[in-house]
Parts: C-alpha cells; sequence; structure tokens
C-alpha cells in the first residue's frame, strides 16, 4: 500500500485548488481583510463625497526682450521641476491667501493644492480641491495669479539688482572720463601726451557704453513669468469616486490584503496543511480521515449507511490488503496528541467491529493503564474462553485471565481487555502476559488491536511497539505540529516498529496543546470504579507515574526461549 492522498506533482490545477482550499482554513483572517477593505472604501466615499477640484492652466516664460525670437528654445531656459516646486511653495500660498481676502489661510490653501505639469510642455496645471465648486474655482486661480505675481517679483527682484550694480560701476568711470577730458581742453594737440589721453579717454568712453547697453537691456526685458491660458470654473459634479465605488474598491482591496494574510499565515503555519502533508511527515499513506464530529462517538460502525462507518470499513480494508499487516495482524493504535486521544479510541473500537464485521477473531486491549474507562462505555458480557490467559501470580494485576465480550450490533461482536490502574505501568506493559495476549493475533483468523495512550504525552506505546506488526497514527491537523508527526515516526521507527498509515480528523473546538487528555467537547468516560486505599508504600512505589524503560533479558527467559 502505497499511495496516499498527495497529488501528482504534474496536475497544476489540482494544486492550485488545494492550495486554495488551505487558504480558506483561515477565513477570518480573509473576512477581517474584506471587512477593513469595506470600511475603508465607506470611510474614502463618504470623506470625498462633498469635495471639489478645479483646474487653472499656467504657460511658464522666462523675462525676455523679444518674444517672437526663435533662435533660443524655451525649454532650455525654464527647469518646470523647479517652476512647480516654486508653484507648491508657502510663498505662493500666502500670495493666494491675501488675494482671496475670505479668511481662507495659507495653509488650507496648500493642502488643498496639487500642481501637474503635463509631459513635453512648458504648462503648470492648478488644482485646487475644496468643499464647494465656487471655493474651489477661486482658490486655484488665486493660486495661480500668486504664482504669477511671484515669479515676476523675483525676476523684478534679479533685474533691479542687476541695474543698480551696472550703474555702480557706470558712475565712477563717468567721473574719470570727465577729468580726462578737462586734462584734454588743457593739452597742446598733436603731442605725443595728448595723443596717449586721447587714447585712453576713447577706451573709457567705450567701456561706459557697453555697460550702459547691459542697463538698458535689462531694463527693456519683459517680466512677465507667463500667461494663463485657461482660468478656472466652478465644477458642475464631486471629486470622489463616488460610495458605490468606493465600496468596490474597498472590498477588492479587502479580498486582496486577506488573501494575502492568510497566505502569510498559512506559510507560517506548523501544523500540517492537509493531508498529503501527513503523508510526507510519516512517510506512510493516510488512511482514511474521519468526518467532522465522528471522534466524539464510540462506536458507529453498526450504523446502518453512516458515513462514518463506511470510513472506518475503508480503513480496515486498506490495512487488510497491506502485506506487512496481513500475514499476523497486530495493530497499535496511538493518537499523536492529548486532542487525539478519544478520536484514537473510536478508530480503535471501530476497527476491531469492521474487523470482527469480516469474520475475523478481534481482541481489542486497552493498553491505556493511566486513564483506562473503555469497558464501561461499551456493551460488554462475559468473555469467552478462547482468548483466556493462565492465572498469574504476578502483582501488577493486568492483563486479566479473561476478556470481556462486546456488542457490536449488526457487525458482530468482539473481544476487550480492559484496562485497569496498576501499581507499576511499565512492568505490566512489558509483561510475558501481555506479549503472550499480543501474540495471540498469530492464530489464523485472529485480530489484535490495541490501544495507547498519546505517544508524545507518555512513552508507554514505545513498549508495545515490537510486538506489533504496525502502528497507526490518530491526529488531528488543528492539534498537531508537522515537526511532531516526524518525531513521531522516528521514535516508532527507533523502537522497532513500522508506520503503516494514518488517520486524520478536524474536530475544530479541539482543546489546547498541552490541556487536559481528552479533546474538547468529545465525551468524557465515566469515573473508573473506586479501588481500596494502597498502603503509604504501596502508593509511593506504584503510582503509575514511572516511565517505560527497557526490557532486562533474564537467564531463564533465555532456557524458556521467550523472544521477548
Amino acid at each position: 500500500m502505497t499511495d496516499s492522498h498527495v497529488s501528482p506533482a504534474g496536475d497544476e490545477p489540482e494544486l492550485l485548488r488545494d492550495q486554495f482550499r488551505q487558504l480558506l482554513r483561515y477565513r477570518w483572517l480573509i473576512g477581517g481583510g474584506i471587512g477593513i477593505g469595506l470600511i475603508g472604501g465607506a470611510y474614502l466615499g463618504i470623506t470625498s463625497a462633498d469635495s471639489y477640484a478645479a483646474n487653472s492652466d499656467i504657460v511658464v516664460r522666462t523675462p525676455t526682450t523679444n518674444p517672437f525670437d526663435s533662435t533660443t528654445a524655451p525649454d532650455k531656459s525654464v527647469n518646470m521641476n523647479t517652476e512647480r516646486q516654486t508653484a507648491l511653495s508657502s510663498n505662493v500660498a500666502q500670495i493666494a491667501a491675501k488675494k482671496l481676502k475670505d479668511g481662507t489661510s495659507a495653509r488650507t490653501l496648500k493642502k488643498g493644492l496639487q500642481v501637474t505639469t503635463p509631459p513635453q510642455s512648458l504648462t503648470l496645471r492648478f488644482t485646487y480641491t475644496a468643499d464647494s465648486p465656487e471655493a474651489a474655482a477661486r482658490g486655484a486661480n488665486a493660486l495661480a495669479d500668486a504664482y504669477l505675481t511671484a515669479s515676476e517679483k523675483k525676476w523684478s527682484d534679479l533685474r533691479d539688482t542687476m541695474v543698480a550694480r551696472l550703474k555702480r560701476q557706470i558712475d565712477p568711470l563717468g567721473r574719470q572720463q570727465n577729468e580726462l577730458a578737462q586734462q584734454l581742453d588743457a593739452m597742446t594737440k598733436g603731442t605725443s601726451a595728448y595723443d596717449a589721453q586721447q587714447t585712453a579717454n576713447v577706451n573709457l568712453k567705450s567701456r561706459i557704453s557697453t555697460l550702459q547697453n547691459q542697463r538698458d537691456t535689462l531694463m527693456g526685458l519683459d517680466m512677465a513669468a507667463g500667461s494663463v491660458t485657461q482660468e478656472a470654473t466652478p465644477p458642475t459634479s464631486s471629486d470622489g469616486l463616488g460610495l458605490v465605488i468606493s465600496l468596490a474598491l474597498g472590498g477588492a482591496f479587502g479580498i486582496a490584503f486577506g488573501l494575502l494574510a492568510a497566505w502569510v499565515r498559512l506559510v507560517f503555519d506548523p501544523s500540517p496543511r492537509s493531508t498529503g502533508d501527513v503523508a510526507r511527515a510519516v512517510r506512510a499513506p493516510v488512511l482514511g480521515t474521519l468526518p467532522r464530529g465522528a471522534a466524539k462517538g464510540l462506536l458507529a460502525v453498526d450504523q446502518t449507511g453512516s458515513r462514518t462507518a463506511e470510513e472506518y470499513r475503508s480503513i480496515a480494508f486498506r490495512l487488510a490488503y497491506d502485506a506487512r499487516f496481513a500475514d499476523r495482524r497486530r495493530l497499535l493504535v496511538v493518537a499523536a496528541r492529548d486532542a487525539s486521544a478519544q478520536a484514537a479510541t473510536s478508530v480503535a473500537t471501530n476497527l476491531a467491529a469492521s474487523f470482527a464485521e469480516t469474520g475475523k477473531d478481534v481482541l481489542l486491549v486497552e493498553a491505556d493503564l493511566r486513564a483506562p474507562g473503555l469497558s464501561a462505555r461499551l456493551h460488554t458480557s462475559a468473555g469467552r474462553p478462547g482468548w483466556s490467559l493462565p492465572a498469574d501470580n504476578d502483582d501488577n494485576g493486568w492483563p486479566g485471565s479473561r476478556p470481556l465480550t462486546v456488542d457490536a450490533g449488526e457487525a458482530g461482536s468482539f473481544d476487550l481487555v480492559a484496562g485497569q490502574r496498576v501499581r507499576n505501568v511499565a512492568r505490566a506493559l512489558t509483561s510475558s502476559r501481555t506479549t503472550r495476549l499480543i501474540e495471540d493475533a498469530d492464530e489464523n483468523g485472529a485480530t489484535v488491536v490495541v490501544l495507547a495512550p498519546p505517544l508524545l504525552s507518555y512513552a508507554d506505546a514505545l513498549a508495545l511497539v515490537d510486538r506489533v506488526d504496525g502502528v497507526l497514527i490518530v491526529c488531528d491537523l488543528r492539534s498537531v505540529h508537522r515537526t511532531e508527526l516526524v518525531r513521531i515516526r522516528e521514535l516508532v521507527v527507533g523502537a522497532g516498529g513500522t508506520v503503516l498509515g494514518a488517520v486524520t480528523h478536524d474536530e475544530g473546538g479541539h482543546a489546547a496543546k498541552g490541556g487536559g487528555r481528552r479533546a474538547a467537547g468529545s465525551e468524557p468516560p465515566p469515573p473508573a470504579p473506586p479501588r481500596p486505599a494502597a498502603p503509604f508504600a504501596e502508593q509511593r512505589l506504584g503510582d503509575g507515574t514511572e516511565t517505560v524503560t527497557l526490557r532486562q533479558l533474564r537467564p531463564e527467559d533465555l532456557r524458556t526461549g521467550d523472544k521477548r
């Protein structure tokens, strides 16, 4: 038996469906993401319902003497990114606030302003958002005019500074030129001194003329920073997306966010994501998956037409056709954690009933000697002598000399060796009587199913591993970790056993890890009958808390042929 519930590697659609089903395990995360998205969409739709945006466009240019001169490219002399930063500055907002004179602050204007630059153009688009169409239009026009005023003032201040600097250079040169002219009037023409003075005077006049031409050029510049190509008008509709569209966008964002959160949770979830993860962890097939709530019942095989009963029969048939189990038919059923203890009890009981239904002589051994109580939950009667053991003077008191018979309804009946509290659990599980009882499955038509406590809680099951043909692990997908399943397989293999497979169940409201022995919501067993109080020394030595240890080989065992 090599099959498991693992999708083929090449079946991509099946893998995607499996991953989607795994994401749906975290419906609360997906629902939370959708809720957050819808709340955000509603907030956006409500807050943007009364917002209006108006646009005003300006073509930017630099000061020039001839605006029709095509020899100079305007885009080479204007940096639109710098102009955009100027339009968004606090200085422009303050000028616009003074122009409006309606009490709107510069901070409010700056907060509602957005300036964009269309590609491959010298245009600045002023977009102002306000709570009314008229306020939006007034704000956009005021901000555009404020930008032109600020830019023109900037260029005018720069021109005045340069003109003043040229004037400071021209005035000393003019006084020097007047002095040279007076000296030339007093000198005799034709002399070498006169000629030299005349040359100096000409050079001085040329320099003064050059500076004056520069000043005149600056004074003749057109200082306009640009022109308005489109004035803002009151918009006819709000700038928001609307409540319906906002909710739709919020819902889409919420779904994406929820799926992302569920995927992150799935990646870091230590629990098995699917039965395929369980099969890979234990390196054995998943023989069956119990329906939700099936682990709460005890004996379901006697129910006609039950889905749970058919699942148990399917598990029993798959075990029957396993070559490792078919020869001697000795099975150990063990839960992974305490949360699956009730499910393991149900699996062991129903497998025993399923084997009995096929005509086998079945013996169910309750090897849970720490919290026994299976016999009180089943319809039992005096046992048959077929499984009887001879009387033994062993003071452990378990197993008893004759088992009980369990009525499984239409499935027939099987025998039960009920567990009971003993002074020393380790000694009882490793006793020769227990070994002889399990070896009775070597008879033709006999099957022994052993139920042990959770393997991760107690080492009791390891004491029985080498005397059975295989181990069946029962685990809850929500309470066990993949690393724990790997650890269970290592323990079973290290003790000389074989994992035949696993049975999974999902009860939803399972007990927390590290909690009680029984899963939450499961039927608790009735209390064990009271036993007489033992003396103080007996209670100290036999309280059932000893750890299972390795069995010692005694010389008399070699003589009697004991192969334990």
